[in-house]
């Protein structure tokens, strides 16, 4: 199945990404908002989650791992 704008245009990756992440209930703009930033140098690929992010990967604060415990 091939996801369509309202216009009948085929949805780009980030369109589709918006769509999915903004559909939900009491879902707001910024749970779409990037949270990588995606490098390619030499055929080497390169992600890194931005400093911005709301979101990021490991330990939450307040876990052991965290406070280095």
């Amino acid at each position: 199945m091939t996801d369509l704008r309202h216009d009948g245009a085929e949805m780009s990756d980030a369109e589709k990404r918006h769509d999915q992440l903004t559909s939900a209930p009491d879902s707001t703009e910024a749970d779409a908002a990037p949270r990588i930033d995606v490098a390619e140098h030499d055929g080497v690929t390169r992600i890194d989650v931005r400093d911005d992010a709301a979101v990021r990967p490991g330990p939450g604060p307040g876990t052991p791992e965290a406070d280095g415990a």
